[in-house]
């Protein structure tokens, strides 16, 4: 019995770190087969089982630094909460050129291997192939390419406190949030990819086909719709960068798509294309007016199957928008100050556009193509339900520590009052509230509406003001306006209830 019992215990071992796939060897050889582009030249790679632990991790980051001292610098972030130092790599060659920061991530969800090897892979490339060498010319790079340590230890998509880190960038709960967030700031890009993997088999997945069906796509691009980043930065985004991009993976003939998930609206399943809330990393960022994209890559759940095709796919990708990124300098910092001459209206509640259309998958059983016709919830189409006109500034008031210290994470400039003044603003006074009976990341949700009333006060010494002239203005309201679905307010960081006046005003232009 006893050995009964640790023979179980060492197969679900290796199934939980090894993941069995559930892919078909006639799926994969017709629709997946293996990339022969890719050198074995990172830790996962060298192995026939499992992924980069931590300790190859830094074994392959400090070899790099050693051999490439003069272009290489390795920090920490700070620490998981079990302790891992979080390693970031900047790549600058030292010169006097003209240069573009672009920041890279990956690991972010710990069950996601492939994004975390693909920087890697990317890394050992600049670095020591030398076709890459112009283009590390007018380059200053960051990556961070274990941003889960914990969770990736584990095989496991959260952080060691349960939290989807992306699904916290407005409430920044978790410590890994923390000192991504507060990196991104201080090293302040032009260009931000946030890497990833999905899970092409789901459990809508299943009744749908004949024996089910799965996603086809190498890879799905996400550049978010959020109403609030500037037009001019979308466009470029989509138009410039994730369009060349597509250019090798078809090349390489590696599918690509919109990025889509799966939701259920009264038990029917629907699919979400594209992306709107600020509580993911791709968003957030481009609200700070940065070029910034998601990178989903077909994997979640399947081990090592097609793990070369999988990390080429990524590594193809990561390559255009840094040649992209390079040969556009002036263009990319031209159209980030224009995004910050905007004074658009702030949209605080949208809706996506919705339609039929077809959707194409594999076939499971009959291991073919097929359109399956879905109601589609495109972010694409959004338009507000809620906008507000754009103030000169917020304020918050000076005891409100949790909130000046998430704003200052998230790389937003504050001034604070040095005597007391009077000024006319819109204060937030809670009309309706109720609170959701189930928490989410585990945050007892608000939901309010509010009435703005003018009132003319005087605010103490030390007073918060936060004013949107600067980069970061964009993502101020998604924190602050109370009705935004990620807001402070909705994810209960500032508890109120009806009848509160909420200490944050509106300054009126």
């Amino acid at each position: 019995m006893k050995n009964v019992i640790i023979l179980i215990c060492t197969v679900l071992s290796i199934t939980a770190y090894a993941q069995f796939s559930p892919q078909s060897k006639k799926i994969t050889e017709k629709f997946f087969p293996d990339s022969e582009a890719i050198l074995n030249t990172t830790p996962a790679l060298q192995k026939k089982r499992g992924f980069t632990n931590y300790k190859e991790l830094m074994a392959f980051l400090n070899t790099v630094k050693s051999s490439h001292s003069d272009k290489v610098e390795i920090s920490f972030i700070g620490k998981s909460q079990k302790g891992k130092d979080i390693p970031i790599i900047k790549i600058n060659v030292p010169n006097s050129k003209d240069k573009i920061k672009v920041w890279m991530q990956g690991g972010v969800h710990g069950n996601e291997p492939a994004s975390t090897e693909t920087m890697l892979y990317l890394i050992d490339r600049l670095l020591n192939d030398n076709s890459h060498e112009n283009l590390m010319e007018h380059l200053d790079l960051a990556i961070v390419p274990m941003a889960n340590i914990d969770g990736y230890l584990k095989n496991d998509r959260y952080a060691a406190n349960g939290l989807d880190l992306n699904r916290d960038q407005t409430k920044l709960m978790a410590p890994e949030s923390i000192a991504i967030k507060q990196a991104y700031s201080d090293f302040n890009p032009d260009v931000s990819v946030d890497f990833h993997e999905y899970r092409p088999y789901r459990r809508d997945f299943a009744r749908m086909g004949d024996f089910g069906i799965t996603n086809m796509y190498d890879v799905m691009f996400l550049r978010s719709s959020n109403l609030n980043i500037p037009e001019n930065l979308r466009v470029l985004t989509e138009r410039l960068f994730i369009e060349n991009a597509r250019k090798p993976l078809d090349v390489f003939g590696y599918t690509h798509h919109p990025y889509i998930s799966t939701t259920k609206v009264d038990g029917e399943i629907h699919i979400n294309q594209g992306s709107i809330s600020s509580r993911s990393f791709a968003t957030n960022t481009a609200l700070t007016n940065t070029i910034s994209a998601l990178i989903e890559i077909r994997g979640v759940g399947l081990g090592k199957t097609s793990f070369k095709r999988r990390i080429h796919s990524g590594f193809s990708i990561a390559l255009s928008f840094l040649r992209t990124a390079t040969e556009n300098i002036a263009l990319v910092k031209d159209e980030i100050e224009q995004a910050k001459r905007q004074q658009n209206d702030v949209v605080v509640e949208y809706k996506r556009g919705i339609y039929q259309d077809n959707v194409s998958f594999i076939d499971v059983n009959s291991n073919e193509y097929i359109d399956i016709n879905l109601t589609i919830r495109d972010a694409e189409k959004a338009t507000s339900t809620l906008t507000r006109k754009r103030p000169k500034a917020y304020i918050v008031e000076a005891n409100q520590t949790d909130i000046i210290n998430k704003l200052t994470i998230l790389g937003v400039d504050i001034e604070y009052l040095e005597n007391e003044k009077t000024y006319d603003v819109e204060t937030y006074v809670i009309d309706n509230y109720s609170a959701k009976p189930i928490r989410y990341e585990k945050m007892k949700l608000q939901t309010v509406s509010v009435d703005l009333k003018k009132q003319q006060l005087s605010f103490p010494k030390g007073t918060a003001l936060v004013y949107m002239n600067q980069r970061r203005a964009n993502i101020v309201p998604e924190i602050l306006e109370p009705e935004a679905p990620n807001s402070l307010v909705s994810f209960g960081v500032i508890k109120t209830k009806k009848g509160d006046t909420l200490p944050i005003y509106r300054l009126l232009n």
